[in-house]
């Protein structure tokens, strides 16, 4: 293919052609030919030279928080049986916005040249990364061949993640609260519970023999587990209460909540406005989806709070509710929810205020809204950032009152 040197040099021949033809001279036909030469040559010398290069890219690591360390390391190999020519590797990043671009120098037959470099990892989000390529051009830069050498991958960014106390477990309407380790149903419990048909693999010492003999099948004795502890945790994404900066520290914070909740090993369900719900989950692999969502969440236009308190308040569900939002919003979304605290064993607002994520803001904040039935109001402001708040908020209301349901 030709590069935009190369199709100067079309342009010109047909200029300089046109040229000699309209003033008759000679020379301008001569130099119109010197440049179709020199794009054949280059076009030909490109396609007729021939190299074997396989590369391997490798992304350590392909999941990292905001602000850490991501490195790529690249090799090429020469698999040809003649010396590479000299090639240019470039590696698109973030749908080529940015690109990590480097000479190779000519490989002999067998040998492997490394690469390294860092990606960016300031900004959360989900980023493509590739594919490489390896771009080989003639001296005069008019023409050049391009070969994919390593797929496409993704880097993911999760938002940043303050480390925070989690919600306390709830005595009160949860009626999933109360162990500290999670298990499966039907496998390790303590109490009788039911029974079940056989399955592939089960401990034949949990056949219940009697009942078995009953329905002339085997039948296993499913003993009931510990219940284990709930948060979830809603997310206000709309555009209405939001700017891009409190976006940014809403997502975060709604990260440190799921993160702290997954260090003390309890179920975990995350909600947004824009109706995405991940239901509950414990896991490593559960909570790396929560926040690989989080990665990428967007400000919505058409998203609705009220409704998914409504829903949450009328499908109860249990456990300790966290609400992320800004000062932004209304009354009604106040009043929802409180009324969830006769759902939930404990509920939790974070409210970030304007002063929080608008350095233009006055030093002194809007009037504290209230919400009577949340049972730890957390506001952050700008001489209070939230992790702070957070830890101040839950300590002081453990000390003082204790849980609550």
């Amino acid at each position: 293919m030709l590069t935009r040197r190369g199709w100067f040099f079309v342009a010109g021949f047909g200029a300089l052609a046109v040229a000699g033809r309209l003033f008759a001279i000679k020379e301008l036909f001569l130099l119109a030919a010197a440049s179709g030469g020199v794009v054949v040559a280059s076009l030909a010398y490109v396609r007729l030279t021939r190299f074997e290069l396989q590369a391997t890219r490798e992304l350590h690591p392909a999941r990292v928080q905001a602000g850490g360390s991501s490195r790529v390391e690249l090799a090429v190999r020469n698999v040809s049986f003649r010396t590479s020519p000299l090639i240019t590797a470039r590696d698109p990043f973030d749908k080529g916005r940015r690109w990590a671009r480097f000479l190779l120098s000519p490989l002999a037959p067998g040998e492997t040249a490394h690469a390294a470099y860092r990606l960016p990892t300031d900004e959360r989000g989900v980023f493509d990364l590739g594919p490489l390529q390896l771009i080989f051009g003639d001296p005069l830069g008019v023409a050049a061949r391009s070969v994919v050498a390593a797929d496409a991958t993704k880097l993911t960014v999760y938002p940043r993640v303050d480390t925070i106390i989690p919600m306390p477990r709830t005595l009160g309407y949860d009626p999933q609260a109360g162990a500290d380790q999670p298990n499966a149903l039907g496998r390790t419990g303590e109490d009788f519970y039911a029974l079940r048909p056989y399955e592939l693999g089960d401990d034949l010492r949990r056949v219940h023999w009697k009942s078995s003999a009953k329905v002339d099948d085997l039948m296993i004795r499913q003993d009931e587990m510990p219940w284990e502890g709930r948060t979830t945790v809603v997310l206000d994404l709309r555009r209405g209460v939001h700017t891009p900066a409190s976006l940014e520290l809403a997502v975060s914070a709604a990260a440190s909540i799921v993160s702290a909740a997954w260090r003390r090993k309890g179920q975990l369900r995350l909600i947004t406005t824009d109706r995405v719900d991940s239901g509950f989950g414990n896991g490593h692999a559960h909570t790396e989806a929560i926040l690989e969502h989080l990665a990428s969440a967007q400000l919505e236009r058409k998203g609705d709070l009220t409704s998914v308190l409504a829903e949450l308040r009328r499908l109860g569900n249990g456990g300790s509710l966290a609400v992320v939002t800004t000062a932004a919003a209304s009354d009604a979304d106040l009043q929802a929810i409180a009324r969830l605290g006769r759902r939930f064993g404990g509920v939790a607002l974070a409210l970030f205020e304007r002063s929080s994520f608008d350095p233009g803001a006055t030093a002194v904040d809007a009037r504290p809204r209230h919400a009577p039935g949340v049972t730890y109001l957390v506001r952050v402001t700008a001489s209070v950032p939230f992790a702070e708040a957070w830890d101040k908020t839950l300590a002081t209301r453990r000390t003082g009152a204790g849980m609550h349901g």
